[in-house]
């Protein structure tokens, strides 16, 4: 798993109890996005509406439990962004 996936989710929890809600997910990277993107830690495409977080948010939840854990939000970021 990367640092930038480390970073990325340490950055969406917004409540830092070490897993991610849809919310979170959603919420921060609206309110945060554009910052990561500038700074480097999200890439500048990997920006979306809500639509597109809660997308993100439904691939990553491989068991269907309604919260990511590192591991399973790691899998997909680095996947996606191409960071492994």
């Amino acid at each position: 798993m990367s640092q930038k996936a480390r970073k990325l989710f340490e950055a969406l929890d917004l409540n830092h109890d070490g897993v991610l809600t849809r919310l979170e997910v959603i919420s921060a990277l609206r309110d945060k996005g554009p910052t990561l993107a500038a700074t480097g830690d999200l890439p500048f495409w990997g920006l979306g509406d809500a639509d597109a977080s809660s997308a993100l948010f439904d691939a990553a939840d491989k068991d269907g439990d309604e919260v990511l854990t590192f591991e399973e939000f790691a899998r997909e970021v680095d996947r996606r962004f191409g960071w492994a």
